[in-house]
């Protein structure tokens, strides 16, 4: 019988190309296989060959009990086979928000949500983030450290999993809130802060920062090892007053250094106003920009310093995109009035540019917001004790208060 067990390669060979939950099971099969699945080697290497692509939609449901988080396969059979995520971590479920923008950002399957926890010690709470892994459910919270408090600035957190070392990143940047004050402010203090989670703490990058005067906007896309934010610059005019100006600002996640990537004149000198946002589309990023009740949206091409924008097509609905499919398909919110009248009902809908053919598949009731994160299946994160805090004050301690 033993004789046709294969080599333990090949073995290898074959695990790596298994799904995530069958990993999972498998890891109780035998001690060695165990050892074997829960090496970063074979992590990385598993995440080398995954093709288990997904969508997961985050929605603030006006009921309770109506799951938050559904996980839709992104495949031919698209959109029959979800999942409802309930058995989403408590610590994940429970942080409180500011507002419903609570995922900084997913990346190789891994998400990052940022929140705010309770510190019986303070008598207050303490903003952390957290990184999920939904395919394990395994969260890893982090302890975000604290500006000293002044209302001339602002912050945006990005998140990003190196692709070199598959090492997850958090990326922390302060701006000037207004541009009145650019010219008067000649330093922001700890204006880039990144967190790594091989090393467990947070550090101020060696190179390049920002320029002061760029304001960046909440979201950061995660495309092919660089993250990049929409964000405005300020133009001084001939007359010495000024404009300002879209742009887009990266940061690269293996060199950590950030560049500027600037837009079509279209784009640049639109106002901002919410009606434009940026996305991922497989490993490019695409730019939907509202005109008129229609949805243009471009793509990024180009390497380097050397990146341009060009049209794909135009959403001839007047709806919101929310997120696409791998394959080009956008996903839209679209909104209905009820039969009396008074109240809306909101929809997602992936949308075909060509046939202008719109299928919905959800309906979320009277008041939704509708985020859509393509991702795949990864064990990222299935080496890290679950709930380990990060933080650099050993004395805090606030996982007590949530049920765990």
């Amino acid at each position: 019988m033993s004789d046709n067990i294969p080599p333990l390669d090949i073995q290898i060979e074959i695990l790596t190309r298994l799904p995530v939950k069958s990993l999972i099971q498998f890891r109780s099969v035998s001690k060695t296989w165990k050892s074997i699945i829960d090496t970063s080697d074979f992590i990385a290497a598993h995440q080398h060959h995954t093709h288990h692509h997904r969508l997961l939609v985050y929605c603030n449901r006006p009921a309770e009990d109506d799951p938050k988080y559904v996980s839709f396969a992104d495949n031919h059979s698209f959109p029959q086979h979800k999942v409802s995520l309930t058995h989403v971590p408590l610590l994940v479920d429970k942080l409180k928000y500011l507002s419903v923008d609570n995922i900084v950002g997913s990346s190789r399957g891994l998400f990052c949500l940022y929140g705010y926890a309770p510190n019986k010690p303070a008598g207050g709470s303490i903003p952390i983030a957290v990184i999920w892994n939904p395919c394990i459910r395994r969260v890893v919270p982090v302890l975000v450290p604290k500006a000293p408090s002044k209302k001339i600035f602002s912050k945006v957190l990005g998140f990003g999993v190196c692709p070199v070392t598959n090492d997850p990143k958090i990326i922390k940047i302060r701006y000037i809130r207004y541009v009145h004050d650019v010219e008067r402010i000649s330093h922001i203090p700890s204006q880039v802060e990144v967190f790594t989670l091989s090393t467990g703490v947070w550090r101020k990058p060696y190179n390049n920062l920002p320029p002061k005067s760029v304001l960046l906007y909440k979201f950061a896309v995660d495309v092919d090892g660089f993250l990049y934010w929409l964000a405005e610059d300020k133009i001084v005019m001939d007359d010495g007053g000024y404009a300002r100006s879209n742009v887009i600002i990266s940061f690269d996640l293996t060199s950590e250094e950030f560049r500027q990537v600037n837009l079509p004149h279209s784009l640049a000198h639109r106002c901002y106003n919410n009606n434009i946002s940026i996305f991922k589309l497989k490993e490019s990023l695409v730019l939907s920009q509202v005109d008129n009740h229609v949805n243009n949206v471009w793509l990024m091409e180009g390497t380097g310093l050397a990146k341009s924008f060009s049209k794909l097509y135009t959403v001839n609905v007047d709806a919101w995109v929310r997120g696409f499919r791998r394959s080009g398909e956008p996903i839209i919110e679209v909104s209905e009035l009820m039969s009396d009248k008074v109240h809306w009902v909101f929809k997602l809908a992936a949308y075909d540019p060509y046939s202008k053919c719109i299928n919905c598949f959800w309906t979320s009731g009277r008041s939704a917001t509708f985020k859509v994160y393509p991702y795949m299946e990864t064990l990222l994160l299935l080496d890290q004790t679950n709930l380990a805090v990060y933080n650099e004050m050993e004395s805090i301690r606030f996982i007590d208060d949530l049920v765990l």
